[in-house]
């Protein structure tokens, strides 16, 4: 418009005016219009022509203007590097910094190169603010251009403040340094060692509050080598804790609980630190409520990961009528992790009276925090139904609603308890109107149908409505009346039918549906499986279901003071591009957790006497399992995994039984019997096996030139060896293999848990055969939120013995980033017969002479009908003589008229011979 050109015409008469005041002026002016968003780039170089002065006033509001218009002007942008390269060699050092700093806030490309020579001056000036300034500006170059950068050697020169004599320089160094290794976490910038700490922590008490945090969120990602080091870091950083700033605070408190994980519990200093970090958490509760709000969920956290810090605190956290709901919220949900049975009584006092609030939705909280409780502090329980029932008697709709559905977590947790209390929920049953306690009291009718006498007239007064009902009441009142027909079948045939109809027929959601289906046939099929299923022992519901996964807990205690402990999720939920995705965990103190309790076991009483459990308990592991070292073997032995054998039409004894009866005429062919099997054809022969066999023991252990007995041709299905709940989110499913002999361990591994799997290792316990891994388990990429992946272990059978009950059982312990977890396994003893299994006959006939002759046990089957593969059926007479022969070395002899097959088993290398002759 005109007024608009009028405008920019009178700024450019007044931009060159020789009156350095009306200069000021008129670039205020331009400053002001930019600030409102009025495009005034077409006054650049006007502005830019007002750097030439020694006011810094002026100064600033030009560096200002280039800063927002440097990126949509580069090309005259660069008229302005000259004035750069002059301010960073001004006597005064707040114009060198206001340079520099400007210069890395000017996100050209262009310029860049030519900023380079007066930032490498500015790093290494004299003085310390111009240094601090020129810190941050490197970090901001980074971003622009991080090859630049690396080649100028500014990332050195970083490393090299850190050790600088100014506080403040020491504090931008390390933020610079941190922000670009979070933008590169691979790269090793922040090479922290103990003198760097001990420099970082003197730079500490002399920084400001920002370089404080700055310092101490460097100190976080730094892992102790041993515990001394460790409590000198806290007892260092605990000053902190006092701090007015509450980002200090947290901050400190992030380090701390980081480097308690290091201390042994034992220690006196353990038990100081928790008592020194209670008061300054109290402290940031008493802050507007926005502050509070972010205390508290980083609280959460902490009570989560240690509840004895705030244990002795819970008053603090007692609701005050004026907190904002979202205060309110968070502080009932710390109430219940810190409840106990030593303030129980407290708590469901102050429970009771915010269940007559006004505020709905926090009632609703209070009542089922109520419930919480009860299923948290098992001692009391019995007050805490009683006062759920007080409440039911106000009648209050919301109230009795949210009592009944917490009154049933409270049956699923303590079963055949409290069920006094069925006849006063039945009493409410016309008040439900909200889809989750409709539910909730049909499951109750349906789980107790038995001692309900009108059960069946309960639920068909909600079969009325079927169509209108939610989803999930719809799925719970199929259950229920399936559940009653179960118990009471000859009363409620028409109602079960009723349902299933409903269900099937007229209902157009697919769940709903299929579970009628599956129901209708169960019942109609096999109705005592039906009652194993359908009234199956439920598990008891814990009280941890509602806390944080352990791993993630962990990366966002590493987290604390920033927004991931807002959110309650990692940064990589929530931060878009590289960023963020680098997992932090905590140091575990070398000696403590699981490594300090599974010290040497192996002289347990009964450790080789008694049998092994199949699958043993996490809690109670037999022999040396608590003994294992879970590093990864050094030894990389063993075959890789070689091709499957195909399974149809082959012939499981090697060479054939005609080789056994000697060329000719075939006794009994097992290709064709495989062919009918499997469906395969029968296979040819080869012509080495088809040679006649001499007669005499002299063949019998070189049967068809050497070939032996081709095993690993079947692979058993994989079958589940530790479901994701008792792997704290790892499923393994397994199986075992022999190829190109070598037994190969095959597992899949899933990852359901919502953290990131990695540093896997295994390890086995002693066993009846000395299996152990031939080599560290490879799992080759960390195992991601619900990624599956398959993994293949080769095998020897170079580990220590023990017999086993039953023979073939494993005890495995296998190790992740999140914890040890253990399970059984058996293994097919195919698995362990060699391919080429011939014996030296001097050492066959030796062991067959050493068993006792006591130990030989005859007995005859007549009438076996024998059919020729090639020529007609016909009957022919046998006789089958066994022997066996027992004793710590098996030997077994089957006779079938002129064919012998012996099998010597060699324990425990598991050599199996098979071998035949003819006489």
């Amino acid at each position: 418009s005109v007024n608009t050109q009028y405008f920019i015409f009178e700024l450019k008469a007044e931009l060159n005016s020789d009156k350095k005041e009306k200069k000021k002026e008129a670039v205020k002016k331009v400053i002001a219009s930019m600030t409102v968003g009025k495009d005034v780039s077409a006054l650049f170089p006007d502005v830019v022509n007002c750097m030439q002065t020694d006011n810094l006033e002026l100064k600033k509001l030009v560096y200002l203007y280039l800063m927002n218009y440097a990126k949509s002007q580069p090309d005259m942008a660069i008229m302005a590097v000259n004035t750069f390269v002059k301010d960073c060699e001004d006597p005064n050092p707040l114009i060198r910094a206001l340079a520099v700093r400007t210069m890395g806030c000017i996100r050209v490309d262009k310029i860049t190169e030519y900023l380079c020579e007066p930032l490498r001056k500015c790093l290494k000036d004299e003085d310390p603010y111009v240094r601090k300034t020129a810190a941050v500006c490197v970090a901001k170059l980074h971003d622009i251009n991080a090859q630049l950068v690396e080649d100028q050697g500014f990332l050195d020169t970083l490393k090299d403040l850190i050790s600088d004599s100014n506080p403040m320089v020491v504090a931008n160094a390390v933020a610079a340094l941190s922000e670009i290794a979070e933008s590169h976490p691979n790269s090793n910038l922040l090479d922290l060692n103990p003198q760097s700490i001990n420099k970082l922590l003197t730079a500490l008490n002399e920084c400001t509050e920002w370089g404080q945090i700055f310092i101490l969120d460097c100190l976080a990602n730094y892992t102790p080598r041993d515990d001394r080091e460790s409590q000198s870091i806290c007892e260092r950083v605990t000053p902190r804790l006092s701090h007015a700033n509450s980002a200090v605070v947290l901050s400190a408190v992030k380090v701390l609980m980081k480097f308690m994980e290091m201390l042994p519990k034992d220690l006196d200093y353990y038990g100081t630190l928790l008592k020194k970090l209670a008061p300054p958490l109290v402290t940031l509760l008493s802050a507007e409520p926005e502050l509070q709000y972010v205390a508290l969920r980083n609280i959460n956290l902490i009570v989560q990961k240690r509840p004895e810090i705030l244990k002795h605190e819970m008053k603090v956290f007692f609701v005050k009528y004026n907190d904002p709901i979202y205060v309110k919220l968070e502080k009932l949900d710390i109430m219940i992790r810190l409840a106990s049975q030593a303030n129980i009584a407290q708590v469901l006092a102050e429970l009771k009276e915010y269940a007559t609030e006004v505020d709905v939705d926090f009632v609703r909280k209070a009542v089922r925090a109520i419930g919480r409780c009860a299923i948290k502090v098992e001692q009391s329980a019995e007050r805490c139904v009683s006062t759920l029932l007080d409440l039911i008697q106000t009648k209050v709709n919301y109230v009795v609603q949210e009592a009944i559905v917490v009154i049933k977590d409270i049956f699923r947790k303590y079963p055949n308890k409290y069920e006094s209390v069925i006849a006063t929920l039945c009493e409410n049953l016309d008040s439900l109107d909200e889809p989750e306690a409709r539910a909730a009291m049909i499951w109750i009718v349906g789980e107790y149908a038995e001692r309900i006498d009108n059960a069946d007239e309960l639920l068909e007064s909600f079969l009325e409505g079927f169509h209108d009902e939610s989803t999930q009441v719809q799925l719970q009142l199929l259950t229920a009346i399936v559940k009653l027909f179960l118990k009471k079948p000859t009363e409620t045939q028409e109602l079960v039918q009723q349902v299933l109809s409903l269900a099937t027929q007229d209902s157009d959601n697919p769940d709903l549906r299929d579970r009628g289906y599956i129901y209708w046939r169960l019942l109609s099929t096999d109705p005592v499986a039906a009652k194993e299923v359908v009234l199956a022992e439920k598990p008891l519901i814990s009280e941890e279901t509602d806390l944080i996964e352990p791993t993630l807990l962990e990366e966002l205690i590493c987290h604390i003071g920033t927004l991931a402990s807002v959110y309650h999720k990692p940064p990589s939920a929530f931060v878009e591009g590289s960023r963020g995705v680098q997992h932090k965990r905590i140091p575990i103190r070398s000696g403590s957790g699981e490594s300090s309790e599974s010290q040497d076991t192996g002289g347990a009483p009964g450790a080789t006497e008694a049998p092994a459990a199949v699958i043993p308990s996490q809690g109670d592991l037999l022999g040396d399992l608590l003994n294992l070292d879970l590093t990864p073997p050094t030894s990389t032995a063993g075959a890789p995994p070689g091709p499957p054998m195909p399974m149809g039409g082959m012939d499981l004894l090697g060479g054939g039984l005609d080789s056994l009866v000697g060329g000719g005429g075939s006794l009994l062919t097992p290709l064709s019997l495989m062919g009918s099997g499997f469906g395969a054809p029968a296979a040819v022969m080869p012509s080495s096996l088809n040679a006649p066999v001499g007669g005499g023991l002299g063949d019998l252990f070189d049967l068809g030139g050497g070939v032996g007995m081709p095993m690993g041709t079947f692979v058993p299905p994989k079958t589940l060896w530790l479901p994701a709940m008792k792997g704290k989110g790892l499923e393994i499913m397994g199986t075992f293999a022999r190829r190109a002999g070598v037994i190969q361990m095959e597992m899949t591994l899933t990852n359901k848990a919502m953290s990131v799997m990695t540093d896997f290792a295994i390890q086995f316990n002693r066993n009846s055969f000395g299996l152990a891994p031939a080599g560290p388990l490879q799992v080759p990429t960390p195992l991601s939120p619900n990624q599956t992946i398959d993994v293949s272990l080769p095998l020897n059978n170079g580990g220590p013995v023990m017999k086993m009950e039953p023979l073939n059982n494993l005890q495995v312990a296998v190790k992740n980033n999140i914890d040890v977890f253990y399970f059984s396994c058996q293994y097919p003893i195919s698995m362990l017969f060699v391919e080429d299994g011939k014996m030296d006959r001097q050492v066959f006939l030796a062991t067959w002479k050493d068993i006792p002759n006591e130990n030989e046990a005859q007995f005859q089957i007549n009438d076996c009908h024998l059919n020729s593969g090639e020529e007609e059926e016909d009957e022919a007479q046998c006789r089958l003589s066994t022997q066996h022969r027992s004793s710590n070395t098996l030997s077994l002899s089957f006779t079938i008229n002129l064919m012998v097959t012996l099998v010597s088993w060699r324990f425990p290398h598991c050599t199996l011979g098979l071998c035949g002759f003819s006489s």
